[in-house]
């Protein structure tokens, strides 16, 4: 699948793939800004997702490493969006974090089902039934 992508930043760097069985291309930082509940970095790329496709962002295995978490556990790109692809994270030990060129995030594109709801009186029965956390062992 061709995905188009543009640089909206002259030291943007184009994902690729690193290795052969990679499921996500990493994301480089082009920008590093703080405030005062996360810090954010920008990429410097706008992508246009395909459409029936989404974007989503996850942290790098990296990020066990520093003191960061992404702020909202998986960012998903529309895909309606032309904006700069940014990742922000919450600085949670107040420690070591990414700088400015280094791989801050991957992207996976995935594709999605539309989903039509229908509501009903009753759902159908399960084993599981209505149990919630941990209902299913450790």
């Amino acid at each position: 699948m061709k995905v188009n992508v543009k640089r909206l930043h002259p030291k943007a760097v184009v994902p690729s793939y690193n290795i052969d069985g990679d499921a996500g291309i990493d994301l480089t930082a082009t920008t590093r800004s703080e405030q005062e509940d996360y810090i954010e970095y920008g990429t410097g790329l706008a992508i246009e997702i395909p459409e029936g496709h989404a974007g989503f962002l996850f942290p790098r295995s990296s990020i066990s490493k520093m003191a960061l978490t992404l702020a909202n556990s998986v960012g998903v790109i529309d895909s309606n969006y032309r904006g700069e692809v940014k990742l922000r994270f919450k600085d949670v030990f107040k420690g070591r974090n990414y700088n400015v060129g280094d791989r801050v995030g991957q992207l996976l594109i995935l594709p999605y089902p539309k989903i039509e709801l229908t509501e009903v009186k009753e759902l159908s029965n399960t084993d599981r039934g209505n149990g919630g956390f941990g209902s299913t062992g450790d």
